[in-house]
Order: structure tokens, then sequence, then C-alpha cells
């Protein structure tokens, strides 16, 4: 599946209901899976690639073996010590997830439709009229499944749901101003002012992600976050220079 080519299904890797770290008042947020960056201090590197995948949970694990009987690729195994996955056999069949008793082995990312998401954001519905809040659609990169991320934002804006888009803003910028059409606040991330460093620590320079940034908020509300990472954007100097440009 080509996630930037359908708008009917997302590849959602979770949806967090009760957020209130990713915009104003309560939200739910729907992360969606796949990311451009490879940020090396990502506390979600499960969102980062743009195919679903399988997570373990050892601590869950009671050696029962079924995850390897059922596995086609005999890519699971069993020593006196613990389970072990070979991740170059596996074809994620997710079989293994099926069979597990006890959530050990659990798939992340799962193909949904605008109208099962909406669903999931609609419960909690008197909890965005009472306090300001709505939903937040995040990542990985939600821009990576522009389409359906603009589908999503487009239905809830039709319910009366404030929509805020959390990202890196390193995508085309048709994409993204095709999104905004129905986005009521961006937050967005800058990880590094200088491009090297950026590159060096994410897999990618900045220059898209900057050039970006002065057309999105000369269309919609933004608010600048920079993640602040220890030995790495933490300085005084890029903190300076973070400031310099949010003023500008």
């Amino acid at each position: 599946m080509n996630l930037g080519e359908n708008t009917d299904k997302g590849l959602v890797f979770n949806i967090q209901r009760f957020s209130i770290d990713d915009g104003p008042g309560i939200r739910t947020t729907v992360f969606l899976k796949g990311c451009p960056l490879q940020c090396t201090w990502c506390s979600n590197p499960e969102s980062q690639e743009s195919y679903p995948e399988i997570m373990t949970r050892d601590v869950r694990c009671i050696g029962c073996h079924n995850c390897m009987e059922v596995c086609p690729a005999d890519a699971i195994s069993f020593s006196e010590e613990a389970r072990q996955i070979d991740r170059n056999k596996c074809n994620l069949c997710m079989a293994c997830v099926e069979v597990c008793p006890t959530g050990a082995i659990a798939r992340v990312g799962t193909y949904m439709t605008v109208d099962e998401v909406l669903k999931e954001v609609e419960r909690d519905r008197v909890f965005y009229q009472n306090s300001g809040g709505g939903v937040t659609i995040s990542g990985g990169e939600p821009l990576l499944q522009w389409e359906f991320a603009r589908e999503l934002s487009k239905r809830c804006k039709e319910k009366g749901i404030h929509v805020a888009l959390d990202t890196a803003g390193d995508a085309p910028r048709e994409n993204m101003e095709r999104v905004l059409e129905y986005v009521d606040l961006v937050l967005y991330d800058i990880k590094h002012m200088d491009s090297n460093r950026h590159r060096k620590e994410t897999g990618v320079g900045n220059e898209r992600i900057l050039e970006n940034i002065r057309r999105v908020a000369s269309i919609v509300r933004t608010w600048l976050r920079i993640p602040l990472v220890p030995n790495f954007n933490d300085s005084e100097q890029n903190i300076r220079e973070f400031t310099k440009f949010a003023k500008a």
C-alpha cells in the first residue's frame, strides 16, 4: 500500500485519549506511522517505518511456544534464557501476534478508515467542548500520509472539532498546504538550527523544514517547539538562534 495515495485508509500505530501535551485542552492524539526523520533520541521508534511491524514485550512471555509453532518463516526460537526472533527471517505475517495469549508479541500499525478513527475521536467530544480541546494528528510524520490526514481533518472540522497538526515540516509544501485548509493549529518541531548537526542526528537536513515554517505560520496559528536533547540542541548558541528565528 502506498501511504500517500489512499484517502480512505491510514496506517495508525496509536490513538491516545485524554492527552494534555499535544495542544490546548483535553485531546485525542492520532499517531500515524511512518517518518522521514530517523531521530536518534526518538521516543517512539516504532513509528518510523511506513508498514506494520511486530513489537515484543518479553516480560509478558510465558514460554508457551505458540508463536514458534505457527511461524511460517522459522524466525522464532526458544532457549533456556528467553525467546528469540530473527528479524531478518520475519516476514511480518502477524501469525505470532494472533496466537500470543499475553500480548508478549504485538502488532504495531493498523490500517484504519477515516470513519473508524473518527468514531474513536468522537467518543470524547464532551471533553473537547468543556476544555477547549480537540484532535491532534501526529506521528511519526503525519504529512507522509497527507491525503488521509487531510480527509480526517476535514471530517473533524465538519463536526466542529478543533484540529491540530503535529509535524516536523519535512514534506512537500503543496501537500502541507492541502492539509492546512482544515487545520486550526500547527505544532511545529524544529530539532536544530544547524543543518549539518540536524542531518547527523535525524538523517536529513533542515533546509526544507525552515523554509516551510514561514509559509505555515502565514496560513494558520503555529506553535514552534524544540525538543531539548542534552548535548545536541541544548546549547546557548542554538537556543539563541532558535529564538532569533522565531522572532523574525
